[in-house]
């Protein structure tokens, strides 16, 4: 028979591994909850009137229903179908749209995934890469252009779905913020003390489907960024083989709102694009909203 002290310290061991299979299944069980945090119409603004915009519908090949902004530019000299992070939805990023619209001077195609805004189903990997698919076949269709004309713009989550998009189909550029190389990579910083390499259902494997991409390509991240770390993106930008920039954002954190001086970049990178029809314009830091 075991001294009393032997006993606790078995029961104590047995109440930690049995939290520690708990706290794993619950992350196996939520994970999806976890991974995306949308916002549902009718929160938020949805009729800015700083921007123009028409609402579009399409649908994705699975039959799920979803809804995007596209905002026209009289003289675009840049087509953007902009793919945005985990939370929220479309109308959360007007200050974004004006900047693309108004100082870029580009025709923006924004769209929400299932589950977000006014797009019907609960969002998934699968799901989320199909909805990106059609949106990008709604904006070809809407603007009159094909799939090689336009920037792949994404932020976060949404830089996985841009990289996804690259992969399978050549843009004339793609634009990456604060994005990571797959998801497994960044539950194992967040979670060092779990096996989440096993658990997870969800990849987002932006690593692999990267080497597809020939560039160009414009990536930022910040320096202090405490939820995707600094070096995973400097892992995803290694293997682009082609033209590409990297742009490191000083003191910048997940959500921290790109500089002036990143934009100006943005519209340089724009500019030197194999194909760019016309200069685009430096945007005045002074004017930026």
């Amino acid at each position: 028979m075991w001294p009393r002290g032997y006993n606790s310290a078995f029961l104590l061991l047995g109440l930690l591994a049995l939290t520690y299979v708990l706290i794993a299944a619950l992350l196996m069980i939520f994970e999806e909850r976890l991974i995306f945090h949308p916002r549902r119409y009718p929160a938020g603004n949805w009729n800015p009137s700083a921007i123009p915009f028409e609402d579009v519908r399409f649908t994705a090949t699975d039959g799920t229903n979803l809804h995007g902004w596209y905002v026209p530019h009289e003289q675009p000299r840049a087509y953007i179908l902009y793919c945005h992070g985990n939370a929220g939805h479309l109308a959360d990023r007007e200050f974004l749209l004006r900047i693309l619209h108004d100082h870029i001077h580009a025709t923006v195609f924004i769209f929400d995934y299932r589950g977000y805004g006014r797009s019907e189903g609960r969002p998934n990997e699968a799901g989320v890469l199909l909805d990106a698919r059609a949106a990008r076949n709604a904006f070809a269709h809407q603007a009159k252009i094909t799939p090689a004309d336009m920037i792949l713009m994404g932020r976060s989550l949404g830089g996985a779905v841009a990289v996804a998009l690259a992969a399978s189909e050549q843009p004339l550029g793609l634009v990456l913020e604060s994005t990571f190389t797959s998801l497994p990579d960044v539950a194992a910083t967040l979670y060092p003390w779990l096996p989440v390499r096993w658990l997870l259902r969800s990849q987002f494997d932006s690593l692999t489907g990267i080497q597809s991409y020939p560039g160009p390509l414009l990536q930022s991240h910040g320096d202090r960024d405490e939820i995707i770390p600094f070096e995973l993106g400097r892992r995803l930008h290694a293997p682009v083989a082609g033209p590409k920039q990297w742009i490191t954002i000083p003191g910048g954190t997940h959500n921290s709102t790109q500089s002036a001086e990143y934009y100006v970049a943005l519209a340089d990178f724009l500019h030197q694009l194999p194909g760019s029809a016309a200069p685009v314009p430096t945007p005045a830091q002074d004017r930026l909203p």
